[in-house]
């Protein structure tokens, strides 16, 4: 059950981050707009929002969930793995010590990106990518070991981030798109695959009783649906021209 999460607006030099999308210029103020309404969409969820104001230092630090993973026991920063980002975690860091007394970090030469880390219950599954290394998932297995959950690196291609191209519902319910919906490591699991044409959709989010699914993607939204859960539609066009998803823009705890 989630209570909280924290958020940061767009920058007005959004724009300037970094993506190999290919899908053209995101328009500023729609992006705000869109923010807003996920803003909205996580309150309707139960969750008290903490709004960060835009950091123009950085202009990715909308998605501030490759800052930080969070669970009940601890918070750790991560260090990230695009050096234009880094020092985008160290902010993040303030903000949670005024909700975990125990705050962990990723360092030296580990680099660990928050989307490259999708929890499964009390075991994690962390991406190795262009932006999380072996070091980096090494250190975080270490980390959650001390807190009595488990960890498990897992390789994969075509995706900026392992949470770009799979993410976990509950009861073992899965949405994946491309090699990822075939990987091996998953195959005990229900997975509803994207087709190619909605592979965007994979990353989506199940806070409490809805899960945040992006607009425009109707055979993911029916198959999501068809397993009896309550979905809440967002239009995300704006972030998805930045390479970023629904779960990029929060840390939910």
């Amino acid at each position: 059950m989630f209570t909280q999460a924290i958020v940061r607006k767009p920058s007005t030099n959004f724009a300037a981050g970094i993506t190999k999308a290919g899908l053209g210029k995101p328009d500023y103020h729609q992006a705000l707009e869109q923010h807003a309404q996920y803003v909205a969409a996580l309150e309707r969820c139960g969750l008290k929002v903490r709004v960060l104001e835009a950091d123009e230092r950085y202009p990715d630090s909308t998605f501030v969930e490759d800052t930080a993973i969070v669970t009940e026991k601890c918070a750790v920063i991560t260090r990230l793995g695009a050096e234009s980002r880094q020092g985008e975690e160290l902010i993040i860091g303030d903000t949670l010590r005024n909700n975990y007394s125990e705050i962990e970090a990723i360092v030296g030469d580990g680099l660990l990106d928050g989307g490259d880390v999708m929890r499964v219950e009390n075991h994690f599954y962390i991406g190795l990518s262009h932006r999380t290394n072996e070091e980096g998932a090494k250190q975080l297995i270490n980390i959650l070991n001390k807190y009595h959950y488990t960890g498990s690196a897992v390789s994969f291609n075509n995706f900026l981030h392992l949470k770009t191209g799979i993410t976990y519902l509950d009861q073992k319910n899965f949405v994946a798109a491309g090699d990822l919906a075939n990987h091996p490591i998953f195959k005990d699991y229900n997975i509803i695959q994207t087709p190619t044409a909605e592979n965007y959709s994979a990353n989506c989010i199940l806070i409490n009783d809805f899960v945040l699914v992006a607009k425009g993607f109707p055979q993911t939204l029916s198959a999501i649906q068809a397993l009896g859960y309550t979905t809440i539609e967002l239009d995300m066009s704006e972030f998805q021209k930045m390479d970023g998803g629904l779960t990029c823009l929060s840390l939910r705890f």
